[in-house]
């Protein structure tokens, strides 16, 4: 019985032991990588943002310079979402907004927007949706050219009566058979363009923290 005691006991210890030594490589493991993990993250989102922002229209670190929306039904968000801040020799030149559009036909649509200065759209890009495969999926740029029409739109071209699907007697090009999710987006981006018009120039003016994570639009 002592010597079955003894084999649990070496059987804990060892047990242990491994435990021990899988953490410590775990968090070292981590610690090695996490700066290369940010970095490749960091680039996937700069890739993103280019899609729907004209390189030429920024010369800061776009990544860096955020501020932090507080949840607004404009935005479809429930949680903080981030708005990256483009500056033109110091000058604002562009805000890129994440946004949802919450009444997909499958679900949410989350979106980038980018806009101009002056509040015309430079871009909207889908980051991810759940719309049916072959149809619903033409939002994707990948895909289709559809979501380019949304470049050069702002709130007074086409006017607000014209922010429908032309199939809703609106401005926007839509696929037969496929309304819902071209509707949401539609509908998502108008309300964006408004939340920019409302408060644009208070993100902008927002101080940017060295740290890179930008300030806090819900804390003034």
């Amino acid at each position: 019985m002592i010597s079955a005691a003894k084999n649990s006991m070496r059987t804990a210890l060892t047990m242990l032991a491994f435990t021990v030594l899988g953490t410590g490589l775990l968090a070292y493991t981590f610690e090695i990588t996490k700066d290369t993990i940010a970095k490749s993250e960091e680039q996937a989102k700069l890739a993103l943002i280019n899609q729907a922002l004209p390189k030429a229209l920024y010369d800061n670190a776009i990544v860096n310079d955020v501020a932090m929306l507080p949840p607004a039904p404009e935005l479809g968000t429930t949680m903080p979402s981030a708005a990256y801040r483009a500056r033109l020799n110091g000058a604002p030149s562009a805000l890129v907004l994440e946004a949802i559009a919450p009444d997909g036909y499958s679900g949410k649509i989350k979106l980038l927007i980018a806009i101009r200065a002056n509040g015309e759209l430079a871009g909207v890009r889908v980051v991810s949706h759940k719309e049916t495969p072959g149809l619903g999926d033409y939002i994707d740029a990948a895909k289709s050219d559809w979501i380019k029409q949304f470049e050069h739109a702002s709130l007074v071209q086409p006017d607000s009566s014209a922010w429908k699907v032309k199939k809703d007697g609106g401005h926007f090009d839509y696929m037969t058979g496929a309304t819902i999710t071209p509707r949401a987006v539609v509908k998502a981006v108008h309300k964006a363009l408004r939340y920019y018009e409302q408060h644009g120039s208070e993100i902008f003016a927002l101080p940017t923290l060295s740290n890179g994570h930008g300030d806090d639009l819900s804390a003034r």
